[in-house]
């Protein structure tokens, strides 16, 4: 059983869009895939439960017949950082109860668990304010990522800034004592950035880890999301992954 822990340079850097189609791939190439999404903010309330269109999503390519509770056990309805989300509804996100989460996926015993990041690589989930009887630390998400010895896969988002970002955040993986495995380019805005091939070039040069896709953005009006996720699956290069 491998597990992958996709990340990101920033929010909003098509995440889900990845772990889909990674996922999408690897059941193509013939594994059974279980998913995961511990945390996310940003949800609606259907009956008596709250659903994040991404994790939705994310439950619908997985091959292994999970709820969406389970792909999504954290689901705070305000679309903000999800430690402030939580202190809204006066709760508190524990890593064991991410880890609880976790554990539910593991148990399926599939081929790969893919688990789907927040934010980017050091999101808060808890702020201790230093107040009352809570002694407890700051605690990241990335905390969870180092407890479960996931292989990391860096989500780039191809736009001024990311060759910075990239490299601070390949830094802090390899700094928290995990190997982060490869990389993708992905272009999440419908305008290209200038000089979009010297940039993955320069990325090429600058991160030691294998480039497994570069994605672009699908103009195509007629094409669905589903269908835009299928097409990004055939473009990832899997024989670099362990």
């Amino acid at each position: 059983m491998k597990s992958f822990f996709i990340t990101a340079t920033d929010t909003d850097a098509g995440k889900t869009f990845v772990a889909c189609a990674l996922t999408q791939a690897l059941i193509n190439s013939g594994k059974k895939v279980a998913v995961y999404k511990p945390i996310a903010a940003g949800c609606y309330q259907v009956g008596e439960q709250l659903v994040n269109e991404d994790a939705q999503l994310l439950s619908q390519f997985a091959n292994c017949k999970q709820s969406i509770s389970d792909v999504n056990p954290i689901a705070l309805e305000e679309a903000i950082a999800p430690h402030i989300a939580a202190l809204n509804e006066n709760r508190k996100i524990s890593i064991d109860e991410i880890s609880q989460g976790f554990s539910k996926v593991t148990s399926l015993q599939a081929d790969i668990n893919i688990t789907e990041g927040a934010g980017g690589w050091r999101l808060p989930i808890y702020i201790n304010n230093g107040l009352g009887n809570d002694a407890s630390k700051h605690i990241f998400l990335s905390d969870f990522a180092q407890d479960t010895k996931q292989a990391v896969i860096l989500v780039v988002n191809m736009k001024l800034g990311c060759l910075n970002h990239a490299l601070l955040t390949y830094q802090a993986i390899i700094a928290d004592g995990l190997e982060c495995i490869a990389w993708i380019a992905n272009n999440a805005s419908e305008q290209p950035m200038a000089y979009l091939s010297e940039n993955v070039t320069s990325l090429e040069q600058l991160l030691p880890i294998p480039k497994i896709a570069q994605l672009d953005f699908y103009h195509e009006q007629s094409m669905s999301l589903k269908d835009k996720i299928n097409a990004a699956a055939t473009k990832i290069d899997l024989s670099h992954l362990p």
